[in-house]
């Protein structure tokens, strides 16, 4: 059993089936069959995959993990309360709609415009062709945003407001475009889209499913929520909201809808213990803030709800459970926070706390505070990272060898690689796999061709992985003894696409450009380029200076003291197709237009099938 794997099965309260009665409460029905294309046949999507998760637990996975699988994969529509409707297991997120006066506000359109689509489908064959007049983002990843030309189609959208939490666009760009290429193919291995949907392969993330790996879009928000008790009324129907950065993403809300006594509470609480830094990597979030916010909530929407329901998982109904549920999410992270601070003024560094780490039992034991997304294990670790960061104080880990030159030596030390795989087998065979795959790891990365070590190496992942009660901790072990066996796989999901650059601001795409620039290359180059963008106002000049790309913005009228070398004239749709290597030709220039050529010549494109566990 891993240390993902928490306390043992049999201490848990498998006799308690009210999530599975909540989570079949108001099913109206499913997608049949629940399987979603893009246009080129491509399957995006397929919960009917997840059939096998009807048997009983086998040994290839934790009964625990199994248990919230089952509740992950149920899917269809469902009724939250009167006028508030569910769409899940469509995507790893949920899609929630409002009804309202003339049509229907879309809440978090999931990841990708086919499951988006096909979700409102599914809404409209039970509940009428409505129109959507109102889309809300509860918060800045891209499971919540993706799917937004899914509900509104282009040309469809003009004057439905589109309400977001201050700085989601930014946050939004900044994770998943600027380091989106790393981020996402470090996701493929947490949510684990290469491993075959079965009992000894992939059968949940935790927090959903899985990922769907359709087109990623984003309509740009319209409404900015700036404060705590803003209100707003979308289609008649009135929105009370919470701001609460910081907390699982930079820039999220929570709301209420006081007239349907409903409480949305985003991804703040749900139903598992969340990250406070993710595996596929993030900024790393604050726990002291989350809980206080999810304190704050209990307060500031006292008496307005008798239900709540998040963008993942199922509905609490009742006022009382859901002060109980919202309580014990606000002391998880209260306690991994505060505890981590404790044992970090006594010396100790985050891995040490990570070993030391015990919840309370009532936390241990409330099945929405497990471990299946996050764990006690990496949370306290990120916490430790957020305060102190990557060093641990211990001078010999300032400036060790990166990794295939350690492992070399490691291996040396060992007797070399036959006797370093002679005793890591040893202590597979002791049962100490944690360190058989230390000592493994070091053989692959001295020698990436040893094959022996590579599928012992596997054969130990695989037994962490089917121990495990993480998702993400399965799904990045088995992942990872498939990449050993049948080497990398590029990231299915492309956040880089037409339609998520449509969505940037100039400035963001100036910066998502600076981020691919190959300084070494461009040391010894120095110029300027002015984009003046007429549909915008705006003069944007960009210098390429010291291998850094810098760009400054002034107002249309103003003139910088020198001219540029080169300046473009144009609109921000055809600044999309320069940047695309197309239409300079229609656009009007002044000075040498092979400044953007050399430009365009420092450009490197991300590698997406890049080693994670080979060198």
């Amino acid at each position: 059993m891993s240390a993902g794997a928490g306390d043992p099965a049999s201490d848990l309260p498998f006799d308690d089936t009210t999530d599975f009665e909540s989570a079949d409460r108001g099913f109206l029905g499913a997608l049949v069959p629940a399987v979603v294309r893009a246009d080129d046949g491509r399957v995006v999507w397929d919960n009917d995959a997840y059939r096998f998760l009807r048997g009983r637990c086998p040994d290839t996975a934790h009964p625990s993990l199994w248990r919230q699988a089952q509740l992950c994969a149920r899917q269809g529509l469902y009724e939250v309360t009167e006028g508030i409707y569910q769409v899940r297991g469509l995507d790893l997120s949920n899609m929630t709609l409002v009804e309202g006066d003339r049509g229907v506000i879309v809440i978090d359109p999931l990841i990708s415009a086919e499951c988006a689509a096909a979700a409102l489908a599914l809404y409209r064959e039970h509940r009428g062709d409505r129109r959507v007049t109102g889309l809300i983002y509860t918060h800045s990843h891209a499971d919540h945003f993706g799917g937004s030309r899914g509900v509104l189609p282009r040309g469809s959208g003009d004057g439905v407001p589109i309400l977001a939490p201050r700085g989601f666009l930014e946050h939004a760009v900044s994770e998943n475009v600027y380091a989106g290429p790393a981020m996402t193919r470090r996701a493929s291995f947490m949510y684990g889209d290469r491993l075959p949907k079965s009992p000894d392969g992939q059968i949940s993330a935790g927090l959903g499913m899985t990922m769907s790996t359709g087109t990623v879009t984003l309509v740009p928000p319209t409404v900015d929520v700036t404060r705590t008790g803003q209100e707003e009324v979308v289609d008649g129907v009135r929105i009370v909201f919470q701001l609460t950065p910081g907390t699982e993403a930079p820039a999220e809300m929570n709301f209420s809808f006081p007239d349907k006594r409903a409480l949305c509470l985003a991804e703040n609480a749900t139903h598992n213990m969340h990250n406070i830094l993710t595996l596929r990597g993030a900024v790393v979030r604050d726990a002291r803030v989350w809980s206080r916010y999810l304190d704050e909530a209990i307060g500031f929407f006292d008496e307005t709800y008798d239900v709540a329901f998040a963008s993942h998982h199922w509905p609490t109904w009742g006022r009382q459970n859901v002060v109980r549920f919202i309580a014990e999410q606000r002391d998880l992270y209260a306690y991994l926070h505060d505890q981590t601070l404790r044992m970090i003024n006594q010396g100790l560094t985050g891995p040490e706390i990570a070993e030391e780490m015990r919840l309370p039992p009532a936390l241990e034991r409330a099945w929405h505070a497990r471990g299946y997304y996050g764990s006690v294990s990496h949370n306290v670790k990120a916490i430790y990272q957020r305060y102190l960061g990557w060093f641990d104080g211990n001078v010999a880990h300032l400036w060790e060898h990166p990794p295939a030159e350690l492992a070399g030596r490691y291996v040396e030390l060992a007797g070399g690689a036959e006797e370093a795989l002679a005793k890591a087998r040893a202590y597979v065979d002791a049962g100490d796999l944690r360190f058989a795959a230390t000592l493994l790891n070091h053989i692959v990365f001295a020698d990436a061709g040893n094959t022996a070590a590579r599928e012992t190496l596997a054969g130990v992942y695989d037994r962490l992985g089917r121990g495990a009660e993480n998702g993400p901790w399965r799904n990045f072990y088995l992942t990872s003894a498939l990449e050993l066996r049948q080497g990398a796989g590029s990231a299915q999901i492309d956040m880089t696409n037409p339609e998520m650059a449509m969505a940037l601001t100039t400035e963001q795409l100036i910066d998502s450009i600076a981020v691919t620039i190959d300084g070494p290359r461009a040391w010894d180059d120095s110029f300027t380029i002015d984009l003046v963008l007429t549909d915008e106002q705006h003069r944007h000049r960009l210098t390429l200076h010291n291998g850094a790309l810098t760009h400054r913005d002034t107002p249309f009228g103003e003139f910088p003291h020198a001219s540029a070398g080169l300046t473009l004239t144009l609109t921000k749709f055809q600044l999309l197709d320069v940047l695309a290597g197309k239409g300079l030709d229609r656009v009007m220039t002044e000075g040498d237009p092979e400044l953007l050529a050399r430009l365009f010549s420092y450009v490197t494109k991300p590698d997406t099938s890049f080693g994670v566990v080979t060198p």
